[in-house]
């Protein structure tokens, strides 16, 4: 009969009491969500694995490069025994060498250490965790260099600075080159050939980092490097110095030789723009420019680099002023 059945669950409980536990599972039923996770956050969703692979991507990016991209004021390190020997040599201005503790001590070690104690450089021993965070996990070998920021000139210093040698000015302004050897090679250029020094954008432009200071040979200690945060307007403060301002250019109107047989130009306050390794000078700089000046070439060979077109320029200019 329907009621006395004893199967479990026949028989309703009439009980009113509370089932133990029973204020904590409402509790937690009234209770609000939390906030869905964004995509990105989520790890099966196709937008968390674009976002793992961007990150890759530009972690890879950064290794070529040869680590993070430094904020201006950072110091720069020098990470491996031949590349640290390297700028020891080239008296690149290193603060200190740090070795991690319990390193092998090969050959380029050892003259690691006595490139220091010749030039007066810090030696500091460090753990090697020390070192990896340092270096931001570059492959360092257990050797890094620390050199500190580069102090930068004013662009106006330079002027002021052929003024009190009593000399024409001449400066060599470079339009977003973005390789460092190539800044490198013009800093050496332009203090051989008698430039007074070298202006840099802020921006989208090689700096002067170990790079560049390993390929000018340490010219870089002989000539100030000016940066400017507006290309333009710095050659027109130029201008208004008295400066006449060239750039190269392939297509320019008016050659080398055809430059340095003009007294007027050549002979008096000068300044050369030189445009990036691939794309030349920027629209508003050549706009800028009281003349181009292109280089003759000889054969199929259509334009030089940076900074062999830096040089051919500036040998020309300084050989003119030397015969003055």
């Amino acid at each position: 009969m329907p009621g006395n059945s004893s199967r479990k669950g026949a028989i309703r409980k009439t009980s009113k009491k509370p089932t133990a536990g029973s204020g904590g599972r409402v509790r937690r039923g009234l209770e609000g969500k939390k906030a869905t996770p964004r995509a990105e956050d989520r790890e099966y969703h196709k937008a968390h694995k674009a976002k793992q692979a961007k990150e890759a991507a530009a972690k890879k990016t950064a290794a070529r490069r040869g680590g993070p991209r430094r904020r201006p004021g950072d110091a720069e390190w020098i990470a491996g025994r031949n590349s640290v020997v390297e700028a020891l040599r080239e008296r690149v201005p290193i603060s200190a060498v740090y070795v991690a503790e319990g390193t092998d001590r090969d050959g380029r070690l050892r003259e690691a250490f006595k490139l220091c104690a010749d030039h007066g450089v810090a030696l500091l021993e460090v753990s090697r965790s020390e070192l990896d965070r340092q270096t931001q996990g570059a492959v360092h070998q257990g050797l890094a260099a620390k050199i500190p920021p580069y102090e930068y000139a004013h662009p106006d210093d330079l002027i002021a600075a052929a003024e009190e040698m009593g000399e024409k000015p001449l400066i060599v302004v470079l339009d977003a080159v973005t390789d460092p050897r190539n800044l490198g090679a013009v800093v050496r250029s332009a203090a051989g050939f008698g430039a007074h020094g070298v202006v840099i954008p802020e921006r989208r432009a090689a700096s002067m980092t170990a790079s560049a200071w390993k390929t000018s040979a340490g010219a870089a200690a002989r000539i100030p490097v000016a940066q400017t945060v507006n290309l333009t307007r710095q050659l027109k403060a130029y201008q208004d110095a008295g400066c006449f301002v060239v750039g190269l250019a392939a297509d320019g109107d008016l050659t080398l030789p055809e430059l340095v047989a003009d007294a007027d130009l050549a002979g008096g306050p000068l300044v050369v723009v030189v445009g990036s390794e691939g794309d030349g000078l920027h629209r508003l700089v050549a706009e800028t420019c009281d003349r181009l000046v292109s280089i003759p070439m000889a054969g199929v060979l259509e334009s030089l680099n940076a900074g062999v077109a830096a040089s051919v320029a500036l040998y020309a200019i300084a050989d003119f002023r030397a015969r003055q």
